[in-house]
Parts: C-alpha cells; sequence; structure tokens
C-alpha cells in the first residue's frame, strides 16, 4: 500500500509540473484540437511505457550509470527539442478551426510528436528509474512493477486529456487563438530554451 502511495504520488508530481510534455500537448491541443491533444497525450503515455519496460528490465540502471550513453540520451533529447521549437516557431500562423473538436494535425503526427518528446527526455528516464530503486523492493513482483508502470502511463494519460479538455473549451481556446500566431511562436521559443538548457547541463559527470 505505501508503494502503491508512492507511485501515485509521484506520477502526480511529475506530470502537474510543467515540461517540455505540456508545452507540446498545450500547444497541440490549442492549434490542432481536442484530438490532436488526446493523441499528443497518447504518445506521451507510450514513450513513458517504453521508460518503464527498459527501467524494470534493468537497461535503465545502465544508463544512468553510463556517462556516456546518458549524455548522449541528452543531446539526443536536447536536439529534438531544438528542432521541435523551430518548427513551431517557423511554421507559426493565425489559421485555424474555431471547432475545438476540428483537428488541424494529422492525428499520427500528433502521436509521434508526444511520443518522441518524451521517449527522449532523460528525466522521463530518471523518473522511471528512481520509481524502480527507490520505491519498491527486491521482493516486489515483476507484475507489480508491471502494474506500478500502468500506473504511472494512465496517469500522465490522464492528465494531458485533462489538460486537452480545459484548453479546448470554446472560451479558453478563442482567447488563446486571438493571440494564435504569438503563442506558437512563444512555445517554439520555450520548446528550444528547454532543449538548450537540457545540453548544457551535459557534463562529465555521473547522474
Amino acid at each position: 500500500m505505501i508503494e502503491l502511495f508512492a507511485v501515485i504520488s509521484l506520477t502526480i508530481v511529475v506530470a502537474v509540473v510543467p515540461g517540455p510534455d505540456f508545452a507540446v500537448v498545450l500547444r497541440n491541443a490549442l492549434v490542432g484540437g481536442r484530438l490532436a491533444g488526446v493523441m499528443t497525450a497518447l504518445g506521451i503515455a507510450l514513450a513513458l511505457g517504453v521508460h518503464v519496460t527498459y527501467a524494470i528490465a534493468g537497461i535503465g540502471l545502465i544508463v544512468s550509470q553510463s556517462i556516456f550513453l546518458f549524455n548522449a540520451l541528452k543531446l539526443i533529447g536536447a536536439a529534438y527539442l531544438v528542432f521541435l521549437g523551430a518548427t513551431m516557431f517557423r511554421t507559426a500562423s493565425s489559421d485555424v478551426s474555431s471547432d475545438p473538436s476540428d483537428t488541424g494535425m494529422v492525428p499520427l503526427k500528433a502521436l509521434r510528436w508526444g511520443f518522441l518528446t518524451n521517449v527522449t527526455n532523460p528525466k522521463a528516464t530518471m523518473f522511471a528509474l528512481s520509481v524502480f530503486l527507490q520505491v519498491t523492493s527486491p521482493n516486489t513482483s515483476v507484475w507489480t512493477k508491471v502494474g506500478y508502470g500502468t500506473i504511472m502511463a494512465g496517469g500522465v494519460f490522464l492528465w494531458f486529456v485533462f489538460v486537452t479538455l480545459f484548453f479546448t473549451l470554446p472560451p479558453v481556446r478563442n482567447a488563446f487563438l486571438r493571440i494564435k500566431i504569438w503563442m506558437e511562436r512563444s512555445f517554439g521559443v520555450l520548446l528550444t530554451l528547454f532543449g538548450i538548457g537540457l545540453a548544457a547541463t551535459t557534463n562529465s559527470s555521473r547522474p
């Protein structure tokens, strides 16, 4: 019961704290519509499932203990965020449907953005690893760990679905869409800064 409470608590904290995942979901929901936001959230949840899988398998521990591998993952994640941010800034426009159920973004593209944003994020790697190293014990069964992983991915998915539903409410979305081009550019700059900040933390010290 204590393990379960710890897993749920950590999942809530990690989901709610703003970061690249939040920025991508919010941007896609506001610009692409409700379906785009939900598909982005699904992509993030699937990526978290990848982190959970290799954390359970022990691969995450190897990555966390290898300076080269961990820094390589950081640089890949940083490069993707900079690329995504630059793409958002470059393609920003004022054209969009006023219907929150419409999608101006191909669902698979939204899914891919969410998946790649999370799967290349070393902080997500360390989140999954910390849960299975600090919260669980050697006596915790594999299936229990799988259950915890499902709770983590499912909790993050539900949070971002809630974010999507809220920000696609007509009054909220319309307020943002009045400044759509500047909003998209702001998200682009924000993701680029996330990427630069991630790259700047790459060093020779062990994480």
